[in-house]
């Protein structure tokens, strides 16, 4: 913590190890006895209702649903804080702004006269409160917090007024650290826009501002230099077939050949995670779907559809579920040249322009053979990748720094908090 804020003049062992020492003048209390739990249902009808999916992010932003929620509820008011009890949203904590109803697998809980929301909500905020109830928390499927054990847990607890003054400094203070990390979120999505208009000019328009153009007659493409061709996949592979289509049980091992998925295909390459093998006499008995360097993958359904990655080297030998493979022609376009032209603003444009299924989309290797590419001679395809590979390694440089900066601050926030609602530091007279 920054020297910046001094401690407490006096203070005075806690007795509670994750608490340890605090204000001399603070009290040691449980949860239940800052603030009652909350378990009288009411029945929904058009209140306004919050549910755990609606609350997001630590400092409890809140999304809209579409969901329609039916049942009983929890009656909450101006100020009642709700905790997400399911072990994956436990640090999902929400200090209510008027009257609502709390809908599913939220603990509702209403501060004592003595007990300021805003204190309490920090303090279930700090990263020793949602450890200690995450370890608490039972049951296989969904593990889930225990009423009785958060409402035991034991707080330091200063008088209302530091409460107070105390909740208003992290208010203060995690609002300049939130806006910090706001600005370095906005620059990683220019970065995101930057980079893939980058990749859009480069793969449609070339690297020579001069070159004389010619228009493709083609929808979203507009004019290609006029020394390029245009092709169809289909004139541009030697292949194109899809992964192996049926069901998975009995056939996926802990180890063997490793089997590619949807979840593997990630911005432009193929992330293995070691999650998925098969037999290696399986697989060349499904030869066709063996990848080999070079290839390039398209998601084929689900969520991630028209997702593109490029096999290499690593890959090679590989199977695949589910994915349409396309093996590129080698004296005509590189397997690195058309998975960037996939992954443009044209390529996206195209592959979503046919996808079928509607809620469940789908793309068809006979609909993806007829996708025009622009095809530049394949001395200039190499130095548009090699131009692709140096600008975008700029960009993503710049990424990852503002990434670390995003981490290092979150850091900060949260031992802010934690310090200031133990009392290891003293932010009474600061302003």
């Amino acid at each position: 913590m920054s020297k910046r804020y001094k401690p407490y003049p006096e203070y005075k062992p806690s007795g509670v190890e994750w608490l340890g020492v605090i204000p001399k003048q603070w009290e040691v209390k449980r949860l239940k006895n800052g603030a009652r739990l909350l378990i009288e249902k009411t029945c929904i009808e058009n209140e306004q209702v919050i549910a755990l999916e609606n609350i997001e992010g630590w400092s409890g932003n809140l999304v809209e649903t579409d969901s329609a929620y039916k049942g009983d509820g929890i009656q909450c008011v101006k100020n009642d804080l709700l905790f997400g009890k399911l072990r994956p949203y436990l640090a999902k904590v929400y200090q209510c702004p008027n009257t609502l109803v709390a809908f599913g697998d939220l603990l509702a809980y209403r501060p004592a006269d003595n007990a300021h929301s805003r204190f309490i909500f920090y303090t279930m905020l700090t990263d020793w409160f949602i450890s200690i109830v995450d370890g608490s928390t039972y049951g296989a499927k969904m593990p889930r917090a225990n009423s009785e054990f958060v409402g035991n847990m034991k707080l330091a607890f200063p008088s209302h007024p530091e409460q107070r003054a105390i909740a208003s400094f992290l208010d203060r203070e995690t609002g300049k650290i939130d806006r910090m990390i706001g600005k370095q979120e906005r620059m990683i999505e220019l970065l995101k826009e930057k980079r893939q208009a980058v990749i859009s000019h480069a793969v449609t328009k070339g690297l020579n501002p001069n070159a004389p153009m010619k228009d493709s007659g083609i929808e979203w493409l507009g004019e290609i230099p006029e020394h390029w061709d245009i092709r169809t996949i289909s004139r541009s592979t030697t292949k194109i077939t899809n992964g192996y289509v049926g069901p998975t049980r009995g056939i996926l091992f802990e180890n063997g050949v490793p089997y590619i998925q949807a979840t593997h295909i990630k911005k432009g390459v193929v992330n293995f995670d070691d999650a998925y093998f098969v037999r290696k006499e399986w697989s060349n008995a499904h030869s066709k779907s063996i990848l080999r360097e070079g290839d390039v993958l398209i998601v084929q359904t689900g969520a991630g559809t028209g997702d593109v990655g490029l096999v290499s080297n690593n890959e090679e030998g590989y199977n695949c579920h589910a994915l349409i493979i396309l093996a590129p022609r080698k004296g005509v376009i590189s397997g690195g040249f058309l998975s960037e032209v996939l992954q443009s603003h044209y390529g996206y444009s195209k592959l979503y322009s046919i996808r079928t299924g509607g809620m469940h989309p789908h793309l068809n290797c006979s609909e993806v053979q007829y996708v025009k590419v622009p095809v530049p001679p394949r001395y200039e395809q190499d130095a548009i990748m090699e131009f692709i590979k140096a600008e975008t390694s700029k960009l993503d440089r710049l990424g990852a720094k503002a990434k670390q900066a995003i981490e290092l601050m979150k850091e900060r926030r949260t031992a802010l908090i934690s310090a200031a609602v133990t009392g290891k530091i003293d932010v009474r007279n600061e302003e």
